[in-house]
């Protein structure tokens, strides 16, 4: 167990885990809004999705193109590795996708670019309603957790993947 800069162990003062440093960046942004600034910030990001894109000619180690049941329209989540064994995150949304789903999308890609894929799979999801506040995670809790899962679930068939190639 690690302790913060202030000396504490976070599991004993109640402290919740780290979150990677740009996903944190972006937390902290968020988590101090009043509710109606939490949904003009995520309306903000959702119009910031499409950066999240394959940019032409891109390369992936994986792809995972499909429509689930909790969606209201087909996502798609690629995978690239770097040299240094680290995740960079795209995708793509149906026209029909949610603004919320939109905002998760483009907030999860910016802030787990760089991690790692076990640090994506060890990530706990209560970042979320510090995002989008505890009423929209309420009324939209499939939506709102929908993003992060398709991320550690690519993260995980990566993971499986390397780990059956080194046996």
């Amino acid at each position: 167990m690690g302790v913060d800069e202030a000396g504490c162990d976070p599991a004993v003062a109640g402290m919740t885990m780290a979150y990677p440093p740009k996903l944190q960046e972006i937390v902290t942004l968020f988590e101090h809004l009043p509710d109606e600034e939490k949904r003009e910030s995520l309306i903000s990001y959702s119009l910031t999705a499409k950066n999240s894109e394959p940019k032409e000619g891109e390369k992936f180690d994986l792809e995972d193109v499909r429509k689930d049941e909790e969606c209201a329209d087909t996502v798609g989540v690629f995978l690239k590795m770097d040299g240094e064994g680290r995740a960079h995150f795209r995708m793509t949304l149906g026209p029909q996708v949610q603004t919320l789903t939109k905002a998760m999308t483009a907030i999860l890609c910016k802030g787990l670019d760089g991690t790692t894929p076990r640090e994506v799979l060890d990530l706990e999801s209560d970042f979320v309603p510090k995002i989008v506040g505890a009423q929209l995670v309420r009324l939209r809790s499939q939506t709102t957790y929908y993003i992060l899962s398709r991320l550690k679930g690519i993260c995980k068939v990566w993971l499986d993947r390397q780990r059956a190639k080194n046996n």
